[in-house]
């Protein structure tokens, strides 16, 4: 039976890719993007490389998530991989000490508790069929290992996605679900700036990686370029 795939985020950059090759792998893959019109550009670039479907997703929004999860149970009935790439606001213009602190908390709310909320959202399915892969976008700038200053908004939002990964892995683990964080490294995308060193291609070889693995596998990591990294 074909799985069915969540990528948030994915109407451009390394969530789109995610969602390229995942299809041409023969994933049922639904695209997710907080703007309408701008999911469904993404969805005609992409239709042809598998069985695509799109939905209108703000991962800061309750309602938006409650929404895509009748949504996945209504139609597909499960959710076996979700993707947690939605992420904002690479803020390289604050110092911790003088952050405003409205402007992170806005940025917790997408890169930290978007991805909870669809955790929560789609875990209880994925313990009744006793299946799921729960890929954390992360960044190396949320390591506690080579922390250092500036983007706080960021850097902290990642750090406590990680931690997130941490505790469901372990709370998760005897239900066959693997919940990881993925560093995609520095990608050209519209955050990554046009002078870093990867394609977003290169950015979701990891992402698409960890969604596949096998059972037993690794769960409660942090990789990249599928090798494990320190927290």
């Amino acid at each position: 039976m074909k799985k069915t795939a969540l990528v948030s985020g994915s109407n451009r950059g390394i969530g789109f890719a995610s969602v390229k090759e995942l299809l041409k792998k023969g994933y049922r893959v639904i695209l997710t993007a907080r703007s309408q019109e701008d999911g469904k550009k993404a969805f005609e670039k992409l239709k042809s490389f598998g069985e695509l479907h799109f939905h209108q997703l703000d991962v800061s929004n309750e309602v938006s998530v409650k929404q895509i999860a009748e949504y996945v149970e209504n139609n597909f009935g499960h959710l076996d991989i979700l993707i947690n790439n939605a992420g904002i606001n690479y803020d390289t213009w604050h110092s911790a000490f003088n952050a405003d602190l409205e402007e992170v908390h806005q940025t917790l709310e997408t890169n930290l508790f978007g991805a909870w909320r669809l955790a929560q959202a789609f875990i209880p399915n994925m313990k009744k069929q006793k299946y799921g892969r729960i890929v954390n976008v992360s960044s190396g700038l949320g390591a506690l290992s080579n922390m250092s200053a500036g983007t706080p908004g960021y850097s902290i939002s990642k750090a406590a996605m990680n931690v997130l990964t941490i505790k469901l892995s372990q709370e998760l683990k005897r239900n066959n679900i693997l919940v990881n964080s993925v560093c995609p490294g520095w990608v050209r995308t519209d955050m990554g700036g046009s002078t870093a060193p990867r394609d977003p291609q290169k950015g979701a070889e990891t992402i698409v990686w960890a969604a596949e693995l096998e059972d037993k596998g690794a769960t409660g990591k942090f990789f990249r370029d599928m090798e494990e990294i320190e927290w």
